[in-house]
């Protein structure tokens, strides 16, 4: 695709991750007048918020295999179709009933098109200085998302009512479903294999009655029986789950989704991040209106700096990686996160917003953003195109999974504190909310520490001095993945029968190897009008393959990785390209390495599973 071809669809993707966040914090700072407008009790009230959270939850994992299997594009258009029916209705419900059942839709929409949406973005954008500004919109957009539905849902509710809340969600979705339509590509992006009823099955009733049982710890406390019931219950499915995946031949989630990268790393640190991401934006509005006094459209109002710090912290995050890397980066993103919920941990309940709130608000805004680019990268590091949904799906689950845990254990410390306290209301409040933000402080200290040793690259000390790599400071860098259903015997012999390669590879004209597969033999090869003479500097049988050279003043290495699972192997690329024309031409020729790769994976698949 042309650069502007690539920069609407982006904009159309980040679109859909907006509206995802939009339709999760657009209602919080309007539930009073939604209460009353709906004429719903208390309980009801909260079932609002809770019925989105529950089924996007719950659901995220299923949504996220569904896109591989289905074809991530029309996942995506499929769920904000969704999305954007039940914003309509709960906008026209008449009854507290269809509302909530109208809610609960809408966050199955959501589960359907925030890890297609993903998956989408990482097929249009290779690794690289490209994907890297891709994930600093998508940071800005889903950062940004939760302030901007503060305002907006406060804006809308004081001047229209309620229901122009969910009007304007349904309209804006539609805009988006034909925005995604006609400006991303059609792609063959289905992928093999079976959908796993059984672990969908299992894995989405745990996380419900999980979601479930933390939510209603919130309204009838941790000791209730119907609360412990749905933890007892979230624990055994959860069991079964796991037993049931090891037996499918086609898991939801398969174990070569944490091999060869920091996919687990990321999703355990995305978890701790999610836990006070989301006890933010419930906390922090309270505290406007309950304290400060401050009407809905003035608390979304008090929102814009925050806002706008996570979209300069976006716009920051590519620069401050490529200086630093994610090693470094990603704690000291959460560091300042952490020095902000601090601050916050001091506010007073004759405070104001200046004094109290926006200096906090900044600092929270640049770390969120930077940290959760960083997180959103690393949790799909090294994970196959077919698996990209799947991954998408896990790191917004382990999200929400971990914002529900966080917010019901946050918001029973605060209310406890608060109920307890002999202090007028006011103060009381405040009390709960200072400690709220203090252990989130410390929440996030812990992520700063672990992130150091987790997001850390490591190889095994026996092979670390033996193992050549691609250069990473190279201009144009290229990683891509896939899987195939042939047995690793057959994938290695065809991929290293370097004379054969015009046979398969309609992309090479000639290829020659001089001497055996090994370390320094050479091989002349021509691809795309160009002489290419490569040498083979490390070969581990069955598993890694590298070889390099310059050619037309490009400094090339490139580097096949094969990791078997059953008769099934993901086979990996990554190729670094430096030299003055690469500098020259860092877009162009990224692109067209980009395609170069994407043919060769696609042309081994296809030999390789014709002649399994």
């Amino acid at each position: 695709m042309r650069k502007t071809a690539t920069g609407t669809a982006l904009a159309a993707l980040a679109a859909a991750q907006f509206l995802v966040v939009l339709g999760n914090s657009i209602v919080n700072v309007a539930l009073p007048q939604i209460r009353t407008g709906a004429g719903l009790s208390d309980g009801a009230t909260t079932w609002v918020v809770n019925a989105y959270g529950l089924a996007f939850g719950a659901l995220l994992l299923a949504g996220g295999r569904a896109a591989d299997l289905l074809g991530h594009r029309r996942s995506l258009l499929g769920g904000l179709a969704v999305f954007g029916t039940a914003s309509a209705v709960a906008g026209a419900a008449s009854s507290a009933g269809v509302l909530i059942a109208a809610r609960a839709v809408q966050g199955v929409g959501a589960a359907a098109v925030a890890p297609a949406a993903l998956a989408v973005l990482l097929g249009l954008f290779p690794p690289g200085p490209g994907r890297g500004k891709a994930f600093g919109v998508w940071g800005a957009v889903s950062g940004a998302g939760g302030a901007a539905g503060v305002l907006l849902g406060g804006l809308l509710a004081q001047t229209w009512g309620w229901r122009a809340l969910f009007f304007t969600v349904a309209g804006g979705t539609f805009a988006v479903l034909l925005a995604v339509a006609v400006r991303t590509p059609r792609s063959r992006d289905r992928g093999g294999g079976r959908f796993d009823l059984l672990g969908t099955f299992t894995v989405t009733l745990s996380l419900t009655a999980l979601v479930w049982g933390l939510a209603g710890a919130r309204e009838q406390g941790w000791t209730d029986g119907r609360v412990q019931g749905a933890f007892a219950l979230a624990a055994v499915l959860g069991a079964v789950f796991v037993l049931a995946e090891r037996r499918h031949p086609d898991p939801l989630v398969p174990a070569r989704l944490f091999e060869g990268g920091r996919v687990a790393a990321a999703n355990v640190l995305m978890a701790l991040f999610g836990s006070v991401w989301i006890a933010l934006f419930f906390f922090l509005p309270l505290y406007q209106q309950e304290v400060l006094g401050a009407g809905p459209l003035l608390t979304g109002l008090g929102q814009l700096p925050l806002a706008g710090a996570v979209m300069l912290g976006s716009a920051l995050a590519p620069r401050i990686t490529t200086r630093i890397g994610v090693s470094r980066a990603l704690p000291a993103a959460v560091l300042v996160e952490a020095a902000g919920m601090l601050w916050l941990s001091r506010i007073s309940a004759d405070g104001s917003y200046l004094a109290d709130v926006l200096g906090p608000s900044v600092l929270i805004g640049l770390g969120l953003s930077i940290a959760f680019i960083q997180l959103t990268d690393v949790s799909v590091d090294g994970v196959a195109k077919a698996d990209s949904g799947l991954a998408g799906g896990l790191v917004n689950t382990t999200r929400q999974v971990g914002g529900a845990v966080g917010l019901a254990l946050l918001a029973t410390l605060a209310g406890s504190l608060t109920a307890r306290s002999s202090l007028p209301h006011p103060e009381a409040l405040t009390d709960g909310y200072r400690a709220a933000f203090a252990v989130s402080a410390a929440v996030l200290l812990a992520t700063a520490l672990l992130a150091v040793p987790l997001t850390r690259t490591t190889r095994s000390p026996e092979r670390k001095s033996a193992m050549r790599t691609i250069d990473e400071s190279a201009p144009v860098v290229v990683r891509l993945s896939t899987v195939i259903d042939a047995p690793l015997e057959k994938v290695w012999a065809l991929h290293t029968d370097i004379d054969a390669w015009p046979n398969w590879n309609a992309d090479i004209d000639q290829a020659v190897l001089t001497g055996p597969v090994a370390p320094g033999s050479s091989f002349r090869w021509k691809t795309h009008g160009l002489d290419i003479d490569s040498t083979v500097y490390e070969v581990v049988p069955g598993e890694r393959i590298v070889w390099g050279g310059p050619s037309s003043g490009i400094d090339g290495i490139h580097v096949w990785s094969f990791t078997a699972d059953g008769d099934r192997v993901t086979v990996s690329t990554e190729e670094s390209w430096s030299g003055a024309p690469v500098d020259a031409a860092t877009e162009q020729l990224g692109q067209a390495l980009h395609a170069s790769l994407e043919n060769w994976l696609a042309a081994l698949k296809g030999r390789a599973e014709q002649t399994a």
